[in-house]
């Protein structure tokens, strides 16, 4: 496995996706777990058919990939549901991770997980370190209600499920502040990514 690996986690509307972009520009191999998850979950996806077995022909959307409407709906209502969701996909994505960062060609990997905190140990015991995408929960709200549609309440439905902000600030070795413009990531990116480089160096040494 590559050698230094960093977890990115953040709420929803925190900014992580833009972090990890960042990290991806300045030459850091990012593994994405949304993304393993919406191509496992893609038409041919290797969770399809345990998930249509499980959930019934109502999951799945006519093309052959998961009906994600229909899917959040059941899981927001049913915790069952969830769980059983869960137990099919966390494995697979777990282990299409580990095959990713293990492959990486660059110094270090950046292991973008949103519930790296909700994950318990498991995400935790496979990071060096684990970075924080912070910001306060009204600038999530007034965020993820501008780019989705969603109405206040509903943004703080879901982020009742995921942990609270002072658990993400409380695992974190490193802090990203993103309560402000876009443009102020850059920077606090850049000295992470300089400080993650000089880790990686001595970890291969050790």
């Amino acid at each position: 496995m590559t050698a230094f690996v960093v977890g990115l986690t953040g709420g929803i509307g925190s900014g992580k996706s833009a972090a990890a972009e960042l990290f991806a520009e300045l030459g850091a191999a990012v593994v994405d777990t949304d993304a393993i998850a919406h191509e496992l979950t893609a038409a041919q996806g290797a969770a399809m058919p345990a998930i249509r077995a499980a959930f019934g022909a109502a999951a799945v959307a006519a093309d052959g990939s998961l009906d994600r409407a229909a899917m959040r709906k059941l899981v927001f209502a049913d915790a069952a549901a969830r769980h059983r969701l869960e137990a099919i996909l966390h494995p697979l994505i777990r282990a299409g991770s580990a095959d990713r960062c293990a492959a990486a060609p660059t110094p270090y990997a950046v292991l973008a997980v949103p519930l790296l905190v909700e994950a318990g140990g498991d995400y935790r015991r496979r990071v060096a370190r684990v970075a924080v995408v912070d910001c306060r929960e009204e600038t999530q709200v007034a965020r993820v209600m501008a780019r989705s549609g969603l109405t206040r309440a509903q943004v703080w439905e879901i982020m009742a499920t995921q942990a609270s902000r002072a658990a993400r600030r409380a695992a974190a070795d490193d802090i990203i502040d993103n309560d402000g413009e876009l443009a102020g990531l850059r920077p606090q990116v850049e000295d992470l990514h300089r400080r993650y480089l000089g880790l990686a160096a001595l970890s291969y040494q050790s």
